[in-house]
């Protein structure tokens, strides 16, 4: 099914279904079977998009009325599947999840993190589109997370924080973590720890580190806000330096923009951090090291991005809004990490009730997964595909928004070598 085709099931027919079959909670939803399978113009198994990628879908009548969700099943005990980021080449950039799917070559996916995505409290401060989360692809650390309190998105569940990620790892196994920034600047005037890596904000005091990973959009959004308030004006003790090869070669007052070249490092400060940087001078050696560090896997992580914790070894996570429904999309984790649920709701004017986050948790719990895991919702949630035969992708669901959202990363599935 794509925006392009009507198969979509109509509201009157999904109801009738509905309540041929019953409530699809409770008992209805403990089968083998895919949740209150529904099929569409099609078999209740679903549609094969590749030897270990399925592409189920269904109805679900939740709290606020019938839903509808989309779910590629996603079997990484097939060698040839793999799961890794789709971003389009820069941290601090958008696109669509079917233009990041074909320009990689996925087969599959959903959209990713929340992320940067309005600007109203600083004036002239550009949206970096960035996210919030830490970001690995293929092994490579692209970014860190931003402070608790400058995060975006719904609030989310107690005990949960930035660093919060999905992944997979080198024993191809996905697991939910939490990575920590682990990096120091090196310089004449001493060792300071890194306090970021291509983040739209960093901690108050802090140096942060912008790689060629960044993109060309302006550093300025990196020292707006504080560690507890979004809000807060934009600090006016700031200080920027640049390391290319070891040595530093500008120092300027303010952070800039535009793109930064394989083998440099711009350090961007705020207060002490900017304070600590003026006193660099140009030609001195300084050396950056930055790494991200798993606080529970020994794996090292293959991909990696962030959102929230729905479900811990089978159980809701305390404190889940059991009250707001919306269009949303979450990834399940299932046979010891050998198998990954990526759901996204459906957001068709009919069926835009959508379904609480209690009730994303309690629908992946049901699909088998032991462990889940929330990302962004709303106008972002999209899944993608490729139909029999096709070499592009095709949108499944129908985004809120009518139209794709751009975002700055998602879930690519892969086929192949």
């Amino acid at each position: 099914m794509t925006l392009r085709q009507s198969r979509f099931v109509s509201g009157r027919t999904l109801l009738a279904v509905l309540a041929a079959l019953g409530s699809l909670t409770g008992a209805a939803l403990a089968g083998a079977s895919p949740v209150g399978a529904v099929p569409a113009g099609g078999a209740a198994e679903g549609t094969r998009i590749a030897p270990g990628v399925v592409h189920r879908q269904f109805g679900v009548q939740a709290a606020k009325g019938p839903t509808y969700v989309h779910v590629l099943d996603v079997d990484l005990r097939n060698p040839r599947v793999r799961l890794d980021l789709l971003y389009p080449g820069a941290t601090a950039a958008r696109a669509t999840v079917s233009q990041l799917a074909d320009a990689q070559g996925a087969v599959a996916g959903v959209n990713g993190d929340f992320f940067h995505l309005t600007e109203t409290q600083h004036p002239g401060v550009p949206v970096t589109g960035a996210s919030v989360g830490p970001v690995i692809r293929r092994g490579t650390a692209l970014k860190a997370a931003v402070p608790e309190g400058q995060r975006f998105g719904p609030a989310p569940p107690p005990g949960t924080s930035t660093r919060d990620v999905v992944g997979v790892g080198a024993d191809r196994r996905a697991r939910l973590d939490s990575l920590v920034l682990k990096g120091s600047v090196t310089a004449a005037e001493g060792v300071l720890a890194l306090g970021g890596l291509n983040q739209y904000a960093l901690p108050v005091g802090s140096v942060g580190a912008f790689t060629a990973a960044w993109g060309t959009v302006s550093r300025a959004r990196a020292t707006c806000g504080t560690d507890t308030d979004r809000a807060a004006p934009c600090s006016t003790d700031t200080h920027e330096v640049t390391v290319r090869n070891g040595r530093l070669v500008a120092s300027a007052g303010t952070p800039g923009s535009g793109p930064i070249a394989k083998g440099t490092t711009v350090l961007v400060g705020r207060e002490a951090g900017a304070r600590w940087l003026r006193k660099f001078a140009v030609g001195e050696a300084v050396r950056v090291r930055q790494r991200l560090v798993a606080s529970a896997s020994r794996i090292p992580y293959r991909f990696a991005l962030g959102g929230r914790p729905l479900l811990r070894g089978g159980r809701p996570l305390p404190g889940l809004d059991d009250r707001t429904a919306a269009v949303r999309t979450a990834v399940g984790i299932a046979d010891g990490g050998r198998r990954v649920l990526l759901l996204a709701v459906d957001g068709a004017p009919a069926y835009r009730t959508g379904l609480t986050v209690a009730e994303v948790a309690d629908t992946m719990r049901r699909l088998g997964s032991v462990q889940a895991f929330s990302l962004d919702g709303g106008g972002s949630s999209t899944l993608v595909a490729r139909a029999p035969g096709a070499s592009t992708v095709s949108v499944r669901n129908h985004p809120s928004g009518g139209v794709e959202r751009p975002v700055p990363n998602g879930i690519g599935v892969f086929y192949g070598d």
